[in-house]
């Protein structure tokens, strides 16, 4: 049976474990919960579970990463799947960049680390339910 997943990626294997725990807490068993730690590991979960038959319905990306930027990895996501739920997350923001991944890649909200799980959360709830 297909399932919904939620992809966290961050080059912080801290925050992705918090990130999960979280996630799993408050949404409980209606997700499958995945972690990457660069925007090329991410490409991978995205395919194996593509071709298992589940569904990406967020993606919550770190900003600031080696090799591909955060909002360069939103972008990518959203042109092949524009149904998605994409949010950043990010220590340092950067106007210009939010502002990218705004337009181009329908960037629902943009949280700067620590985040509030409680935000976290209601953004993931509202823009699922969103037409």
């Amino acid at each position: 049976m297909s399932k919904s997943f939620i992809l966290c990626v961050d080059d912080d294997k801290t925050i992705l474990m918090s990130l999960k725990a979280q996630l799993r807490y408050c949404l409980g068993a209606e997700f499958c919960y995945e972690v990457a730690e660069s925007a090329e590991e991410a490409w991978e979960v995205i395919n194996d579970l593509e071709e298992s038959g589940d569904s990406l319905a967020v993606v919550i990306s770190d900003c600031l990463m080696p090799k591909v930027k955060g909002d360069e990895f939103l972008i990518a996501v959203h042109k092949k799947y524009p149904k998605a739920v994409k949010l950043m997350l990010t220590g340092h923001a950067d106007n210009d960049v939010i502002a990218r991944a705004k337009s181009k890649a329908n960037l629902a909200a943009c949280l700067t680390k620590p985040w509030s799980k409680e935000e976290l959360v209601n953004i993931i709830n509202m823009a699922l339910e969103a037409p």
